[in-house]
């Protein structure tokens, strides 16, 4: 299996795109244990990059380095083009922060945390109201603005979190598993949240161990395990990394299963069933190959089923956590 998958290219030029952020062998142990093992991170600007791991991978010590929380032991980083080491004042400037857990004081309103906020960035006073309205109204806090941060439920802790880190105007944001803890609904709102902020330019670096959420979300994601990238880039690119993807044609007409049958050499028969089976990597030239052979016999399947790999038994595989399940996902087309 590759180990990783090479980064974008720009078509234009043949050179890969600006980088918001950039890591070379970047390294970190505490005492005898290695936790991020020379790791390399191109995260394109205006985009969304998933860093993928189980617990105790290293992602949140990825954030901290990059965030200038704490230091790295080796490696060059850039982040929003200045050198992580020589212009730490400059990355902080650059970038907002929300970590696993709220940076909200429960005991103050929404508002006077955003306040808060605009007072440590500096703002003036009708400059900080000015941007706490406008972001309390972004977030849809605006109603809840006026009470103890306390009543608010976990959902609404989170997008005031997002809020206050979005004050000081960030072209990059670093969000550690921002929905966990979430209810479903609460999830899918923050990812909307998500969205908009890349479209409004921003630049998203997120660690989280919900799977579908990096498929939902990221522009890339990068799987890393044992303090190492196991594996980067798309999400249909690494689910491409695992074995297991197929397409099932089924017939109801005896004839035309065995005309395509005698046609698709490679098939597994299920002769039962009137149903045959290829091996595909899901990707679309795969699928036209099949439908092409298939033409050729002048015969048409009843019912096509592409069969792939979901980001689950991508980060299983990577992982080694679990086995490859041995039926993968389907969806019928």
């Amino acid at each position: 299996m590759p180990s990783s998958v090479m980064p974008m290219i720009n078509p234009t030029d043949g050179r890969p795109p600006a980088a918001a952020i950039s890591a070379t062998g970047l390294r970190k142990s505490y005492g005898d244990k290695t936790v991020l093992d020379g790791i390399d991170l191109h995260v394109p600007a205006g985009s969304i990059f998933a860093l993928l791991g189980p617990n105790g991978a290293g992602k949140t010590t990825a954030v901290k380095i990059l965030s200038t929380l704490i230091t790295a032991d080796g490696g060059q980083v850039r982040v929003g083009g200045h050198d992580l080491t020589a212009e730490a004042q400059a990355v902080r400037a650059a970038i907002g922060v929300t970590g696993q857990f709220s940076a909200v004081d429960g005991l103050i309103t929404g508002e006077e945390n955003m306040l808060l906020m605009a007072d440590l960035h500096h703002l003036s006073r009708q400059e900080g109201r000015r941007v706490t309205a406008e972001l309390l109204q972004r977030f849809d806090l605006t109603e809840a603005a006026k009470k103890p941060a306390s009543t608010y439920s976990g959902g609404m802790k989170r997008r005031l979190d997002i809020a206050m880190t979005l004050v000081g105007a960030p072209r990059i944001i670093f969000l550690d598993e921002p929905t966990t803890g979430l209810d479903p609904r609460s999830r899918h709102t923050m990812w909307g949240i998500i969205r908009e902020l890349v479209t409004g330019g921003v630049t998203v670096f997120l660690t989280t161990q919900y799977l579908e959420e990096a498929d939902q979300l990221a522009d890339r994601i990068a799987v890393l395990h044992d303090g190492k990238i196991a594996a980067e880039g798309t999400a249909e690119e690494l689910k491409r990394l695992v074995p297991g993807g197929h397409v099932r044609l089924r017939f109801t007409d005896p004839a035309a299963y065995r005309a395509a049958a005698a046609a698709l050499t490679g098939a597994a028969h299920d002769d039962e069933a009137l149903a045959l089976q290829l091996p595909s990597d899901g990707s679309q030239r795969a699928l036209r190959s099949v439908l092409d052979r298939l033409d050729s016999t002048g015969v048409e399947a009843d019912e096509l089923t592409v069969h792939t790999p979901d980001l689950d038994d991508v980060f299983f595989a990577l992982t080694a956590a679990a086995p490859v399940p041995a039926q993968p996902k389907e969806s019928a087309r």
